[in-house]
């Protein structure tokens, strides 16, 4: 299992995007969160700045879409380049049918569910997604502390990956950290979302080495 560390550039320099991309040249992926002050209190980043990181990222674009009407707005994300478009359960309609447009326009797709949302609607429709977020943390803010009762949802995630053989990631994101990510781990997430910690940390390509190392160290 190849592990991937994903940092959020939600606790990034908004005014130095380029540079702050260029930190994490290292990483698998940035973590991209769009929300709308909607489906979340908070307001980040539209589609015309996500279509600009998709073109100078140095890595894959991982968007997550915290906002309403995910089926009118996810394909658009795809469209402006990303590599994976996650939308929330809680904000689709026909999370299928989004999930096979997400594909047909070269995404990937995922799903995402608050730490309070049932995982188990979603796990007879493995197939038809490329990864399933569990989020530990309330979505919405970084710099959040990590929900320790999210931990069950993540191993019966990964069980039921691991009975459907379909190789979808498993994605955590909310208090990845050094003191976290080696539980989150073992529970069974292969794909890490770690903002603060990331660049929080004084040395960002050594933060993510050690992320990437402790997560590995429960893989291998």
């Amino acid at each position: 299992m190849s592990v991937k560390i994903a940092p959020s550039i939600l606790s990034a320099d908004f005014v130095n995007l380029e540079r702050e991309l260029g930190r994490i040249a290292t990483a698998d992926l940035v973590h991209v969160d769009v929300m709308d002050n909607h489906f979340v209190p908070n307001l980040t980043l539209g589609l015309p700045v996500v279509k600009r990181i998709a073109e100078i990222s140095p890595v894959p674009v991982d968007v997550h879409l915290m906002i309403e009407d995910a089926d009118r707005w996810a394909p658009e994300f795809a469209r402006a380049g990303a590599a994976s478009v996650t939308f929330h359960a809680e904000a689709t309609q026909a999370p299928v049918r989004l999930a096979r447009e997400l594909r047909s326009l070269g995404a990937r797709a995922g799903v995402a569910v608050r730490p309070a949302t049932p995982v188990e609607p979603f796990l007879d429709l493995l197939p038809e997604l490329d990864m399933v977020l569990v989020m530990t943390v309330e979505p919405g803010f970084g710099g959040q502390s990590f929900i320790e009762g999210t931990l069950p949802k993540v191993r019966r995630t990964r069980e039921a990956i691991t009975r459907a053989g379909t190789g979808t990631w498993l994605q955590v994101d909310g208090g990845v950290s050094r003191e976290t990510i080696a539980r989150i781990a073992q529970a069974g997430a292969d794909v890490f979302v770690a903002g603060s910690a990331v660049y929080g940390a004084d040395d960002v390509e050594g933060e993510i080495a050690a992320l990437r190392q402790l997560a590995s160290t429960i893989w291998a």
